[in-house]
Parts: C-alpha cells; structure tokens; sequence
C-alpha cells in the first residue's frame, strides 16, 4: 500500500513526462533494446494515417522513411538512455536514504528552473542552474565550446511569445 502511493504521490503535479520518476530500479546502465526500432516505428507510422490511408504531413510532419526501415544497434539504444537510467539509479538511492520526498523535491526543483522565462528574441540562452541541478555543469560538450553555424534569429517577436506561451 505505501509503494502504490508513492509511486502516485511522485506522477502527480510534474507536467513534463520527462521530469517523473521512473520504476525504481538499481542499474548502473541501460538495459538492451528489447523490441526491434523497425516494430516501432512501423506501428507508429500507422497511427499517422489519415482517413485515406495516406502519410498526414501536415499532422505529424514529413515522414522519414529512412528511420522506419534501418534497425537501430543496441548500444545506440543504451548511449540514448544513459542519462535516464543514471537519473533512476540516483533517485532510487535517494528514496532510499531519505525518503521519497527527496527525489520529489529534485525533480519539482528541475521542472521550475526549466521553465526559461526569457525572452526568445534573444536566442538561445543556456540554463546553468539546470545544469547544476543535473550534475552537468562539470562536463564540457561542443556546445558549450562552438557557437552554432547560424544563428537563429527570430522574424517575428510577438508569433514566438504566443508559441511559447502557447497562445
């Protein structure tokens, strides 16, 4: 009875799906790719059909061919989930050490900071508290080093506020 209600304390209030917790689990990495990409993939691409059996480009965007046939290699799918699986595993520590109110206390901390308040006329601005919180701030990523190509400098200020504020 104290699981079941944990696990429900810990989905409810977070609305990014990203930021829930996940069943609590001790791996140290990612576990291999249990169904094949190519399943996938062709199940989804059929749940984008319209009502003449045809791609909806306009719904669900240009359809890549390419991804719904090649199979993805297994490691591919662990270097995709590392960060979660090592996000779980510390949580899970955490649940066990302090209680579940840790665990909840970082992710609701993570879901406030993530929520950027700038204005995207701006560009792209990093969120050093978030990497903080993410253990990320002691790693170095070409990102961080090499500005992009082109900057992507916004035409119209006021359609980018509604897009973000999701007018």
């Amino acid at each position: 009875m104290v699981r079941v209600q944990s696990i429900i304390i810990l989905t409810i209030g977070i609305a990014d799906p990203s930021l829930r917790l996940q069943q609590p689990s001790l791996a140290l990495a990612p576990s291999a790719a249990s169904t094949s990409t190519t399943q996938i993939s062709h199940a989804a691409s059929k749940d984008t059909l319209n009502a003449q059996g045809l791609h909806d480009t306009l719904s669900f965007g240009i359809r890549n061919i390419a991804a719904e046939v090649a199979p993805q290699h297994p490691l591919e799918h662990r270097l995709k989930n590392w960060a979660d699986t090592q996000d779980n595993l510390k949580f899970t520590m955490q649940r066990q050490l302090y209680g579940v109110h840790m665990p909840v206390r970082q992710l609701m901390e993570r879901s406030l900071v993530g929520q950027s308040s700038h204005m995207p006329a701006r560009g792209p601005v990093s969120n050093l508290h978030l990497d903080i919180l993410k253990g990320n701030d002691e790693y170095l990523e070409p990102s961080d080093l090499f500005l992009p190509d082109q900057p992507q400098l916004p035409l119209d200020i006021h359609r980018d506020m509604e897009r973000k504020l999701k007018m």
